[in-house]
């Protein structure tokens, strides 16, 4: 798994369902993102390697080093599952999610859930450990349930005593959800205590930021989720600041946006087979995210939220302004 791939600190993609698809990892590769990981996976959909579960592990070797996620709360399903997902497309480690706060994942005792129930977190992580033999075992967990559990400490010295050999922290509990603010303080305790690398997740939205997480949390790499979404060029902006210190990167014109849309749109297509619909109706909320603040304001939104085809896309583009991109496919 190698602590650093270019002897420096590690930019990681978050997994999020319905977003981190082999064609966004791709894109976020190509902008500088080291490490990236599937959507998250249940033990039970590779078990029943059903159509959907294959789209969700689908990836290219350029992605490589990569992860598959796996979440579930039954230690003998899930060391099955990693069996099952090893020998079905060998990534190069699984990644247990302990830190999902969405309710219908963690009402299946998956996800933040195992952080109320430290015994049962350790018989799965030391399950797929096992069970894993030699691809390694990697964790994302919250700092706790709640403001008054929080427990990142104890749960992160359970794991690196079950051979989990990396772990992600974000610096929420699974309360907050997305809100408030990511409680950095805690994980730099963890990077101080444990001594396997600890990547920081919360609020990297900007170069400075990812600079002073670094310096001051002592983390081995920081990952990087919604910002990515609207915003993947910040994986360039980290490595250029880490490279040379520049923390003013020249802003990505109107021009380098809708390049990078019509591209995303494209190769999405080809991903669907060239069904145009399906891509499209896929990548709304992209292309909301993508554009924020672009002239045009409502009327762009409202035509983007209902956009098919890749023609429409490309007739927006040209209304922007942007006419020399569209019908231009670009080079992968």
């Amino acid at each position: 798994m190698g602590a650093a791939l270019h002897g420096g600190p590690l930019l990681f993609l978050a997994p999020m369902a319905g977003v981190t698809n082999t064609v966004f990892r791709k894109l976020c590769k190509g902008l500088g993102a080291d490490v990236l990981t599937t959507e998250f996976v249940s033990a039970e959909g590779i078990l029943h390697r059903n159509e959907r579960t294959r789209r969700y592990l689908e990836f290219e070797a350029v992605e490589r080093p990569l992860g598959v996620q796996l979440f579930g709360g039954d230690p003998e399903r899930l060391a099955e599952a990693v069996r099952a997902v090893v020998d079905w497309v060998a990534p190069d480690f699984i990644d247990l999610n302990f830190g999902c706060p969405v309710n219908k994942v963690v009402a299946k005792n998956g996800g933040s859930a195992l952080l109320k129930d430290c015994p049962l977190l350790a018989r799965v992580a030391g399950a797929v450990v096992g069970a894993a033999g030699e691809t390694p075992v990697t964790a994302k967990i919250r700092i706790g349930w709640d403001s008054g559990s929080v427990n990142a400490i104890e749960t992160a010295r359970i794991l690196e005593g079950e051979g989990v050999r990396r772990l992600a922290v974000h610096g929420r509990t699974k309360a907050q959800g997305y809100t408030g603010q990511a409680d950095w303080g805690v994980i730099a305790a963890v990077a101080a205590v444990v001594g396997i690398p600890v990547i920081g997740n919360g609020d990297i939205d900007s170069a400075a930021v990812a600079l002073r997480r670094f310096r001051e949390a002592g983390v081995a790499g920081v990952m990087i989720g919604r910002h990515a979404m609207s915003h993947p060029w910040i994986f360039r902006e980290i490595r250029m600041a880490l490279e040379t210190g520049e923390l003013d990167p020249e802003p990505v014109t109107a021009a380098e946006r809708w390049a990078f849309v019509l591209k995303h749109a494209r190769l999405e297509t080809e991903w669907w087979g060239g069904k145009e619909e399906l891509a499209m109706r896929s990548m709304r909320a992209r292309f909301m995210a993508y554009t924020k603040g672009l002239p045009g304001g409502a009327r762009l939104r409202s035509q983007l939220q209902s956009v098919s085809s890749l023609a429409e896309l490309e007739e927006i583009a040209a209304e922007q302004g942007m006419e020399k991109l569209c019908g231009i496919r670009e080079r992968e």
